[in-house]
């Protein structure tokens, strides 16, 4: 996909069909966010987009900061500060955004 668009986002900026995202698209978004996708941005990201076309729902922050800590070898509470770093206005307001996510309903957000 390259006709950014074309891309239907709600009223709040999220995809209305997360089948719409690519890398470029969240590239594009990222930007839009006033973030600088890193390496760490992306492991977040592609875990994201796996849990989502498993699972066909949003990964709880949990489960995101679960994969981080792994995927750092840091502790659960290292890497739930690392995430908050790297998405400074929140998981859901920036990283679900950025992932291609449908905006979610109320649930915790860590």
């Amino acid at each position: 996909m390259n006709d950014h668009a074309a891309v239907a986002l709600d009223s709040e900026g999220y995809l209305i069909n997360p089948e719409d995202w690519d890398e470029s698209l969240a590239s594009t978004l990222a930007r839009q966010l006033a973030i600088a996708l890193g390496e760490e941005h992306w492991k977040v990201l592609q875990f994201m987009r796996a849990y989502w076309q498993e699972h066909r729902v949003i990964p709880d922050v949990r489960h995101v900061i679960d994969h981080l800590a792994q995927a750092l070898g840091t502790t659960k509470r290292e890497a739930k500060q690392q995430l908050f770093k790297m998405f400074p206005y929140g998981y859901v307001q920036q990283a679900c955004k950025i992932a291609g996510m449908q905006r979610p309903r109320a649930w915790s957000t860590g």
